[in-house]
């Protein structure tokens, strides 16, 4: 074990990536599998501290495992061109403004329940009746 090497908790500490989530990176092929010390522990550099940060920043940005492995094979190769990076983004961003839509219908629906509900009983409750039917929702993608 070499000075900078680490046991796999301590990696997590300064990764702020949790143990069995730097167990699954590895079996998923987002981090090569470590060397192991004399007692079969897991040893961990600073390189692979730096890569588990990069991975837990991007799962933070709602990159899925594909994108990540992607993005890592293109840090791997800094000699590319990053038309590939900039491509993987931009899907992400499509994804994050379908969701900001989805979710501005959903709020304006939430909006028109709760305000056109008389406060009265449940029978005549704006909420119970349009949740009891869908058709009764103005935006139907929420």
């Amino acid at each position: 074990m070499t000075v900078q090497d680490v046991a796999i908790g301590e990696a997590a500490r300064r990764s702020g990536v949790k143990v069995p989530t730097i167990r699954y990176y590895e079996q998923v092929g987002l981090l090569p599998a470590p060397p192991r010390s004399e007692g079969n522990r897991r040893l961990y550099d600073a390189a692979d501290i730096r890569r588990l940060a990069f991975i837990r920043h991007a799962r933070e940005l709602g990159f899925d495992v594909d994108a990540i492995r992607t993005l890592l094979s293109l840090q791997d190769d800094p000699a590319q061109p990053c038309a590939a990076a900039d491509a993987v983004a931009r899907s992400r961003l499509v994804e994050v403004e379908q969701r900001i839509a989805s979710l501005q219908a959903l709020k304006t629906e939430l909006e028109r329940m709760v305000t056109g509900c008389a406060h009265g009983r449940v029978d005549e409750c704006r909420v119970i009746e349009i949740l009891a039917d869908h058709d009764k929702c103005l935006h139907h993608h929420h």
